[in-house]
């Protein structure tokens, strides 16, 4: 037998009765690595189909992630084509892309065998606490990736594009009298494409700032060859596919960390380790660990890193107005943290020392 002399400090252990158990329900060394070796084995099982179905789909996805710097680039009057510098630069951008797919769809799976692996060792109402944050967490999650892509791709990407854009001023172009004869062929701008165009019918599209022209017909749709005008300024801005998905799913990446920030003040109140009071003495210190992190997690300028400690000090206010609303007591109640024990559910530390 089993039994610890003094009581845990965390919600729900304070019963020092509660503590005997019997060793048959304890598991071994030999047992908790078995077990692990069979998550780790199930984990990966599980994610492979998910990354092929999302290798399947990664061309549609890394056109849905270039279409808003496509978007600023040509409202800067830049050419909106990336460019690929090398045979495999495109082919690995669709690798990264289904990799994080893979890793943000797989989540559940993942979270459900890691909990497999951990709920033997907790009490039954720290399981209702798991329960409840862990949906919780992948909501914050979609919320990251929506934010991201909707309200921070934007905001940067005009800012760096436009100040890109407005670097240096127009080059001034010598000007000549036109000699005697010269006739200028005129081609047509439109704000949109023809609806029909024939073989070798050439338009300028206004929307798109390109010199488009018809060179044939596929299968009744007709194929267009585009040559991009762009702004007579000294910089064109031409960005490197391989370097752009990186940077979009970097920082996805810190994103969708910093969203769980909720969920790691709520989990840590809720065991005891923080309280509303601490939280709000260091609030100061909340907004400087914010800004490090922000500094950290992003590309290397100072509006991106405002975009993300900004925030992320709303989501710790909002983890602290959780933990004010909805205490302990009040998500499991108090007859629950007393007398729900898991009996197979003890640490080494809980269990004492064998007698």
């Amino acid at each position: 037998m089993f039994k610890k002399d003094t009581p845990s400090q965390l919600p729900g252990r304070d019963e020092p009765s509660s503590f005997e158990i019997s060793e048959s329900g304890m598991m071994s060394f030999g047992d908790h690595l078995e077990d692990l070796r069979k998550r780790v084995f199930y984990s990966i099982l599980g994610v492979v189909p998910i990354f092929i179905i999302a290798f399947g789909f990664g061309r549609p996805l890394l056109q849905l992630l270039i279409e808003p710097a496509r978007d600023q680039l040509t409202k800067a009057g830049q050419g909106s084509q990336l460019l690929a510098t090398g045979p495999f630069e495109t082919f690995g951008a669709v690798i990264q892309i289904a990799l994080i797919i893979t890793i943000l769809l797989g989540s559940p799976w993942l979270l459900y065998q890691l909990w497999l692996f951990i709920s033997p060792g907790l009490y039954s109402h720290e399981r209702k606490i798991v329960h409840l944050l862990i949906p919780f967490s992948g909501l914050l999650t979609i919320l990251s990736v929506l934010f991201l892509y909707f309200v921070i791709l934007p905001v940067i990407l005009a800012f760096f594009i436009g100040f890109g854009a407005k670097v240096s001023s127009e080059l001034n172009v010598l000007t000549a009298p036109v000699p005697e004869g010269i006739v200028f062929p005129m081609i047509p701008v439109l704000q949109a494409d023809p609806p029909d165009p024939t073989v070798g019918m050439m338009w300028i599209n206004e929307t798109l700032h390109q010199q488009r022209v018809c060179v044939g017909t596929e299968d009744g749709k007709p194929i267009i060859r585009i040559m991009n005008l762009t702004s007579n300024i000294g910089i064109a801005q031409q960005y490197r596919i391989s370097e752009y998905i990186k940077t979009v799913l970097n920082m996805g990446l810190a994103f969708g960390a910093a969203f769980q920030t909720p969920v790691i003040v709520v989990m840590l109140g809720w065991v005891g380790i923080l309280n509303p009071q601490i939280m709000t003495k260091y609030r100061r210190h909340a907004i400087a660990v914010s800004a490090i992190i922000g500094a950290f997690m992003t590309p290397a300028d100072p509006l991106s890193m405002l975009l993300l400690a900004g925030p992320l000090y709303i989501l710790y206010e909002l983890g602290l107005f959780i933990l004010k609303v909805l205490p302990i007591e009040k998500v499991l109640g108090k007859d629950s943290m007393r007398h729900a024990q898991d009996a197979n559910a003890v640490t080494n530390e809980d269990a004492g020392e064998s007698e």
